[in-house]
């Protein structure tokens, strides 16, 4: 079992990219399985920070096969700028970076009617990233889509101006105005871009390279609670971010999976519409927005931040099989007197530990724990932290029942605590 995957268990921005740089030395293969440009990977090294969008963060390692496989959405406008900000020369990129025949590709039409559905909703939108990711889906899903591997087809130009008609036709019945030429600037640009690199059948390449004794580690983007399927339905994304999700983004057999490596922040953040039954509309909210620098590296929106969620972190654990936990963002809670986590829920007047059908009526029971002060971003062994920081910790292993083996105290690369 040589492929592990790595996920969030909360509503996104946990940090994955962070820790997919921090363990790749031990992958040869680093491989996004969904998701598109709604996602933002975070990375920091030399004190530069880098955010990646579609390329997988194991791309600075040198050496390390990067994959976009057949579950990924791809704007290639997004994916050329990408390229150009990384620092990396064509070259380097085009040795390091494949991407699948099979991965659909975002339209400028996706993006308007993305735009027009949810000027549409007025003030029930769910908060969409507007990049085009759920029209996208909707055409892979509807069989109309435009894969990455027909870009090399000479009649790849008819191919997407019979997309673009149909788009259009849709519009037709929304109110929204739009310049199309603004969505098309740079789109074919990136397809050009794109034919550098290698389009091939990626799950042959997998399955090729594993079977030969290769290690491959699955990225995936957003986090469990935005799953199509067990997120907080409509406010999720459109694909499936949970660990099965890799084995369908990538063409991989579920037989082949060794560990899945489950990301939480100490507290929780949440980016748009929706429920979040933790969340602090007052000060203590606004200080871990400000020291946790939680706005959108997508959008740039600023989070909504509340207290750890202990029974949506079970959920997630027992829907994605999760045999490890990477805690990060340890660093922001340090400053408080005392800190709450989550442990059940109030609904319709009833304690519960589930999280409810709907979830629209829920009040949160805390547990009070004591806070810890110390700096510890200079600390790189878990018996040097703060003991309240180590009983916190104690208590989600508790909960849980899956140890915290990395503990993120920073967000640079070396910032990083292994416990094994």
């Amino acid at each position: 079992m040589n492929i592990d995957i790595l996920l969030g268990l909360q509503w996104g921005d946990e940090g994955k990219g962070k820790i997919v740089d921090a363990i790749s030395p031990g992958y040869d293969i680093i491989a996004r399985f969904q998701g598109g440009p709604n996602a933002g990977h975070s990375l920091e090294f030399h004190n530069v920070k880098h955010v990646l969008h579609l390329i997988p963060s194991g791309i600075f390692h040198r050496s390390k096969m990067n994959i976009i496989g057949n579950g990924v959405v791809i704007d290639p406008a997004v994916f050329r700028k990408e390229v150009e900000t990384l620092g990396l020369s064509i070259e380097e990129l085009t040795e390091r970076l494949v991407i699948s025949t099979r991965a659909n590709l975002i339209l400028p039409g996706h993006r308007i009617l993305d735009a027009a559905y949810e000027h549409r909703k007025g003030n029930t939108k769910i908060g969409s990233t507007l990049k085009g990711i759920g029209p996208a889906y909707t055409d892979k899903a509807g069989r109309n889509g435009l894969r990455a591997g027909e870009i090399l087809k000479t009649s790849f130009r008819d191919m997407y101006n019979e997309r673009l008609k149909d788009h259009l036709t849709i519009l037709r019945s929304y109110d929204f105005s739009f310049d199309i030429s603004e969505y098309e600037a740079g789109w074919f640009e990136g397809i050009e871009l794109m034919k550098k690199f290698r389009i091939v059948n990626t799950e042959y390449l997998i399955n090729n390279l594993i079977s030969h004794g290769k290690r491959m580690l699955a990225e995936g983007a957003q986090g469990t609670m935005l799953d199509i399927d067990f997120g907080s339905y409509p406010f999720v994304t459109s694909s499936n971010t949970i660990s099965a999700g890799a084995c369908t983004g990538l063409g991989i057999s579920p037989k082949q999976v060794g560990e899945i490596f489950g990301i939480f922040k100490a507290y929780c953040t949440r980016v748009g519409s929706g429920p979040f039954p933790t969340e602090l509309n007052d000060q203590t909210g606004n200080i871990l927005r400000e020291r946790g620098h939680e706005f959108g590296s997508t959008t740039g929106r600023p989070r909504r931040c509340g207290w750890l969620d202990l029974p949506a972190l079970k959920y997630a654990i027992m829907i994605n099989g999760v045999t490890k936990l990477f805690m990060t963002k340890s660093d922001v809670m340090s400053g408080f007197d005392n800190v709450k986590v989550c442990t059940s829920y109030i609904s319709g007047g009833k304690k519960c530990e589930e999280i409810p059908f709907g979830s629209d009526d829920i009040e949160p029971v805390y547990k009070d724990l004591p806070g810890w002060k110390e700096d510890i971003s200079r600390i790189r062994e878990f018996d040097d932290l703060p003991v309240n920081l180590r009983n916190y910790i104690r208590i989600v292993e508790e909960q849980t029942g899956v140890p915290v083996t990395i503990v993120s105290v920073g967000p640079d690369r070396e910032e990083t605590i292994f416990r094994e």
